[in-house]
């Protein structure tokens, strides 16, 4: 095998409450699970975009955040040690010629399992493109949307666009190692955590981190080699700021992305399932949360957890066809609470 290369029992596409959620219940199935996730972190929509966000209809906590969610969750999943891939977006899905699923990530990792799960919520989160003419050309060579890699900035000069977490948080983390870095952003206030926005305040002061309000409007350089950002300020006028590294962080939006390519008989931009597996129009390929559809759905977190516990049953069916799964209450079973290392 390559070295970017793993096989694991189930892959699940989406690292949100209900993918955490579908780990737990592989696992008292005892399959194993690699998770797969655009974002740079688990909690999906929760985490990243509504951290604070109050959830009243979680069965058994009155009131939790999307952060609270997320950390409870991976509490409870860490018996089974899933394996996460962050910073990834699915790219292929292919069937190896022993019937089991390759799925390749855009960062050439690749994945085999017999059960791939869909857990991607309304689709991939795909960063929110500045409408800067000709941006595309820089692509990959000097504009990036995330950070996969941080000394692959080393010694460059960055400019940093925008005003929310990402954007202030990794102000403060490449500032130390980048040759020079300006931070710009259309207002003096910043909707980052306060204690980001201090550190960033304490590098500005000790020179490290260059301020300026306003927004990148062009781009100099050619080939898809960048020399110079031009930002406009707030009465129209332009300056450049010499860079050959602009990292745009803008927020995310939502998009099927490849999943569309997978062959799953799309029904508006949702995958319709069976309720009695959430099993896709693909053997062996399952669908739970918000990226399904079916009669009665209701696109709530409760009915995730709902179908990830049907769907891990008629997994292992394609793990291990000639083991039987004996349905067990982790209440009264001592085969379980080993498992969840709670006997």
């Amino acid at each position: 095998m390559q070295a970017s290369e793993a096989s694991t029992d189930v892959i699940i596409v989406g690292a949100g409450p209900v993918g955490l959620f579908a780990v737990f219940e592989l696992g008292l199935a005892k399959l194993k699970a690699h998770v797969v996730d655009i974002l740079d972190k688990p909690g999906g929509q929760c985490a990243e975009l509504y951290p604070e966000k109050p959830i009243y209809d979680i069965p058994g906590l009155p009131f939790c955040t999307g952060q609270e969610l997320t950390d409870r969750l991976l509490e409870q999943i860490r018996p089974f040690e899933p394996v996460f891939h962050f910073g990834e977006m699915v790219e292929a899905l292919t069937r190896t010629v022993d019937g089991k699923w390759r799925l390749t990530t855009d960062t050439g990792r690749v994945l085999i399992a017999p059960v791939v799960v869909i857990a991607a919520g309304g689709g991939s989160f795909v960063p929110k493109r500045p409408p800067i003419p000709g941006i595309e050309a820089y692509e990959g060579k000097s504009v990036f949307y995330a950070v996969r890699r941080i000394d692959a900035f080393r010694g460059r000069r960055i400019v940093i666009a925008g005003g929310g977490d990402s954007a202030l948080d990794w102000t403060v983390n490449l500032a130390p190692m980048a040759g020079q870095l300006t931070l710009v952003h259309r207002r003096p206030e910043f909707r980052a955590a306060p204690d980001t926005v201090r550190k960033m305040r304490e590098l500005e002061e000790q020179g490290l981190v260059r301020f300026e309000l306003g927004q990148p409007a062009e781009l100099k350089g050619s080939d898809g080699k960048l020399d110079a950002v031009v930002i406009k300020r707030t009465d129209g006028s332009t300056f450049d700021i010499e860079s050959d590294t602009l990292l745009p962080f803008f927020g995310l939006t939502m998009k099927l992305g490849p999943i569309a390519n997978f062959g799953l008989n799309l029904n508006e931009n949702l995958i319709p399932v069976d309720t009695a597996k959430f099993e896709t129009s693909t053997q062996a390929v399952f669908a739970i949360g918000d990226i399904n559809s079916y009669s009665g759905k209701l696109k709530l977190i409760l009915s995730g957890f709902h179908e990830a516990a049907l769907m891990a049953q008629a997994a292992h069916r394609y793990v291990h066809p000639d083991k039987t799964l004996r349905f067990q209450y982790t209440t009264s079973s001592s085969e379980l609470q080993r498992l969840l290392k709670v006997a």
